[in-house]
């Protein structure tokens, strides 16, 4: 749906998101991103892509993944200057390339292809699911579930992820038989299972994201003791997704770990803002004052206060207050 804004309306999102006085704080800037996410304008691509100018790697990323959920072609060539800019963050360039997989516009195999042999382990591997996603939703298979969701079906979650659920968890609300322990069992062995393609695995992921009860929270947990950032990150993503307590130790683990990737951090720490229960909030507090965290982490840790204080209040929306014209929107990030 394409909600009408006023130009004026329009210019204060656009002040804010680009910070064009000098001191609009970053969740405040997150806020007005997200409201121009649900715009799905032409005009709201132009503006979000002019942010990519920032020196923020957490904004920019959150920029990337925006322009994905928007699922815009028009956003493409900007997303293609990030990927093919080396001297970028490789969070921000993977995000790009995992934006160019939820467009899912042909067109962009070449480029991610090119991209499988980056020297960023992150960036490859994104590529590489994004290459999948793009050729799995252009086959039968892929068609078959767009078109069930065109007509009657409606999705557990309304975010353009990665990669499908396994083909079970495709229709939507879990059977008996996905909810019982063998089957959460399988979809663990798959998610852990490093001889199967990160394709493969991200559907086992998804799936048991679709499940969300405690024992599929448990099985999902059990992937951050996986070697690779990306997948971590992902797991991350999808605990600030189910928004289940039952996640909350996990995260808070993976938060605390000044060993962990900075990437993985950052989305526990928002996935945690997300939660929204009363232990996270002086873990938060502590790892945005910390001096020795990393930058990304710190602000993580802001905007995932933000977070927090909106999920604890009586605000119906994580939004800029902008009148009538203004939809509700739900911050998430990947």
């Amino acid at each position: 749906m394409t909600v009408s804004i006023s130009e004026s309306d329009l210019k204060v999102l656009e002040d804010s998101l680009l910070n064009k006085s000098g001191n609009v704080l970053l969740h405040n800037r997150f806020r007005a991103l997200f409201t121009l996410k649900s715009l799905k304008t032409e005009e709201a691509v132009k503006v979000i892509s002019a942010g990519f100018q920032d020196s923020s790697a957490l904004l920019k990323h959150e920029l990337a993944y925006c322009l994905g959920q928007m699922k815009t072609k028009s956003a493409l060539p900007a997303l293609e200057s990030v990927l093919r800019d080396e001297s970028e963050d490789p969070m921000v360039r993977h995000e790009a390339a995992e934006a160019m997989g939820a467009i899912s516009a042909s067109a962009s195999l070449p480029i991610l292809q090119q991209y499988l042999a980056d020297s960023n382990r992150s960036v490859r591997e994104t590529c590489e699911i994004a290459i999948a996603k793009i050729e799995w939703d252009n086959s039968e298979e892929g068609k078959r579930h767009a078109d069930s969701l065109s007509e009657s079906t409606i999705p557990l979650y309304t975010s353009i992820d990665p990669a499908p659920p396994t083909s079970a968890l495709l229709a939507g609300t879990p059977k008996s038989e996905d909810l019982s322990e063998s089957g959460i069992l399988a979809l663990k062995e798959k998610l852990l299972d490093t001889r199967l393609s990160l394709f493969e695995r991200y559907r086992a992921m998804f799936a048991l994201r679709n499940i969300g009860t405690p024992a599929a929270v448990d099985a999902l947990a059990a992937g951050f003791s996986d070697d690779s950032a990306l997948f971590k990150h992902e797991i991350a993503f999808v605990f600030g997704q189910l928004l289940s307590a039952h996640s909350v130790p996990a995260l808070l683990k993976v938060l605390q770990n000044a060993q962990e990737s900075e990437m993985v951090r950052h989305e526990a720490a928002e996935a945690l803002g997300g939660i929204g229960t009363p232990e996270v909030l002086p873990h938060l507090k502590e790892w945005m004052g910390r001096e020795d965290a990393p930058l990304v982490v710190r602000q993580s840790c802001e905007v995932a206060i933000d977070m927090w204080e909106h999920e604890n209040s009586d605000e119906f929306q994580y939004a800029n207050g902008l009148g009538t014209a203004t939809p509700m929107v739900t911050i998430s990030s990947t």
